[in-house]
């Protein structure tokens, strides 16, 4: 079940954007399985990729056409990764283009090509011959919410964000929708991101926006240290709004950044909350660190050890496991007694060692709340790094014994 969460449906229309969803049994019959989006001409797009060496035949084409075109449409199916296929995968993931590029009368290399679902299975083409047709029939711009639930695989709910706004005189719009439950860890999850907004935006701007972004919302999340095949992460800015951004350091520029920010923040903490099999969602603060990197190694070494994830899943207090997560992340020199851990404001750790004002009670009632914060200080620098994760329980087991059942 998951976490402190609300699907979100009343999505705002992105002029520009148009969706079509169809039921073209990828691997499951009877759901929706794949997703177009229709691009304005003019429309600028970003992308973010997954950094796995194994990535997927659609990653790497979606890379390849992005390079080289402005895309117009994005073309996603659900149930097969289409990873680890080989010479015939890549020539499956360009035949979807092609297929797609003659329906529309566009060039194959204008499409980007998404899969999520089961790696190492061939694509089953006859699913994108039948969906392809279904779902241009359906193209239309108030099609978000169910986009949302056509790009899930694991996911228990969609995800979804909108938000309309007023800058600088002009109205503008920003609506976005994710998916991912499980493989999830820093370098992108398995997931996949579309978010667009009817602003105009500099392609050097967006290209730059967009790889921040990413590193302040779905880099920042883990659920069990597993890095995708065909994480994707794409950015979309229609310039159908009179607002226009050319320069990154202006005011507006600023605002604007930081209205995306929250889209794809909450976006990525959707994917946290509905992790397989979570029943917390955990904050990792580490702050007072020397440098980017080694508060990001603190973070991710608590926030996957298998130990402090299980004893979040029972509510057990057992602080002691935090305590050494963080002593074999790996920080050079480290000062032990100048290490600070809090759980909300419970202090547990105090210059090293166990806070004298710590009781067992106060930690047993911080772990039994379905979410909290570890805050760590390293008492080194300035730095402060942030990630979301989850806790490990016996569901998440069970559903990742059974995933090709």
């Amino acid at each position: 079940m998951a976490v402190n969460f609300s699907v979100f449906e009343d999505f705002a229309t992105v002029a520009g954007v148009r969706l079509g969803i169809a039921q073209s049994a990828v691997r499951y019959q009877n759901r929706d399985d794949m997703v177009i989006f229709e691009l304005a001409e003019g429309a600028e797009v970003a992308g973010v990729f997954t950094q796995n060496a194994f990535c997927a035949a659609p990653v790497q084409i979606a890379r390849e056409h992005l390079a080289v075109q402005s895309p117009r449409y994005l073309l996603i199916n659900t149930g097969n990764a289409n990873a680890g296929t080989g010479k015939q995968g890549f020539a499956n993931a360009r035949r979807s283009c092609e297929l797609l590029a003659a329906a529309t009368g566009v060039e194959a290399s204008q499409i980007l090509p998404f899969s999520t679902g089961v790696i190492g299975e061939p694509l089953n083409m006859a699913a994108f011959e039948r969906g392809i047709p279904l779902a241009l029939a359906q193209l239309g711009e108030d099609q978000w919410a169910r986009a949302a639930r056509g790009i899930m695989t694991t996911d228990t709910l969609p995800k979804g964000y909108s938000h309309c706004f007023e800058l600088d005189g002009h109205e503008v719009t920003i609506s976005g929708i994710s998916k991912g439950a499980g493989m999830i860890k820093p370098n992108m999850a398995t997931m996949l991101g579309f978010i667009a907004t009817d602003a105009q935006i500099d392609k050097t701007v967006l290209e730059q926006w967009c790889k921040r972004l990413a590193n302040a919302s779905f880099n920042r999340i883990t659920i069990d240290g597993d890095t995708s095949t065909n994480d994707s992460c794409i950015l979309i800015a229609t310039g159908q709004s009179a607002l226009t951004i050319t320069d990154a350091d202006s005011p507006v520029a600023e605002m604007l950044f930081n209205e995306l920010k929250i889209a794809f923040q909450l976006l990525a903490q959707a994917i946290v909350r509905d992790g397989e099999g979570a029943t917390k969602f955990v904050t990792v603060e580490v702050i007072e660190a020397r440098e980017q990197q080694e508060a990001l190694d603190v973070a991710y070494t608590v926030a996957h050890s298998p130990l402090v994830k299980t004893a979040m899943f029972a509510s057990d207090a057992n602080w002691g496991r935090i305590l050494a997560a963080v002593g074999r992340a790996g920080v050079a020199n480290m000062e032990l007694d100048k290490i600070q851990i809090w759980l909300d404001d419970v202090r547990i750790v105090e210059d090293g060692g166990r806070c004298d004002s710590y009781t067992e009670a106060a930690g047993a009632a911080i772990f039994k709340q379905s979410e909290f914060t570890v805050r760590i200080a390293l008492g080194r620098g300035d730095v402060t790094e942030t990630i979301w994760t989850t806790d490990l329980s016996h569901e998440y087991v069970t559903i990742n014994a059974d995933y090709r059942s």
